[in-house]
């Protein structure tokens, strides 16, 4: 595959999707043929990304005592992770014309916290934009499979369980929807892509979203 090199001017792309959807596989994938092509690309995830981040991810996911975690506290958590995340390895990442994949960014906390979990989406889109500083990705392609499906694949994987994946049936129903709805509020910027398929199937549709996507004029100033 012949692509041309990305400008000084980076690229972000997410990867969101409810548990078991696939994302860490194809960031991988995605990853490894960008790179290929003679692309600068950057992996990473959410919650994480710095060692700040990363502690922060653990007390997130990680049930580290009986006290329940509010939906508020781990808005705000996540939050801060995020902003360690941006600041110090996304948007100097971006600066040097990286292509960053990102497993998880802010839709996955309007999904979870806000639709899911029923925090006021404003209050969390006004929060994030202070985290963030602004910045949006510039591609976002959702893996959407049934939640029975990747709930499956999830605790098939007891190695890999963490607090969210013992979250009711319902609750991770209310994420899917959540994803499907501000995809459909964003057609331009979020793809859905069925991950319910064979892998080469989906890493197909994949490459041919984010070869197509870099192909474009770049608008990140």
């Amino acid at each position: 595959m012949r692509m041309k090199k990305q400008s000084t001017c980076g690229l972000l792309i997410t990867l969101e999707g409810i548990e078991g959807s696939g994302k860490s596989t194809q960031v991988r994938f995605l990853a490894e043929m960008l790179t290929h092509a003679g692309y600068r690309v950057l992996q990473t995830r959410e919650p994480g990304g710095t060692t700040t981040a990363e502690a922060i991810r653990h007390i997130l996911l990680t049930a580290v005592s009986s006290e329940p975690v509010t939906p508020q506290t781990e808005a705000l958590l996540i939050l801060a992770a995020r902003c360690q995340h941006v600041t110090h390895v996304i948007v100097p990442a971006l600066r040097r014309g990286t292509v960053v994949l990102c497993d998880r960014f802010s839709d996955s906390t309007f999904a979870y916290q806000g639709f899911a979990r029923g925090l006021d989406l404003e209050w969390l889109r006004a929060a994030n934009e202070v985290a963030t500083g602004g910045l949006k990705p510039d591609l976002t392609l959702i893996l959407d499979l049934p939640v029975s499906v990747g709930l499956a694949r999830r605790r098939a994987d007891r190695g890999q369980q963490n607090r969210l994946d013992h979250e009711t049936e319902r609750f991770h129903r209310k994420v899917r929807r959540g994803f499907l709805a501000l995809a459909a509020k964003e057609p331009d910027r979020m793809r859905i892509v069925n991950a319910n398929r064979p892998a080469q199937e989906l890493q197909d549709e994949l490459s041919k979203i984010v070869v197509g996507w870099i192909a474009r004029p770049r608008r990140r100033s």
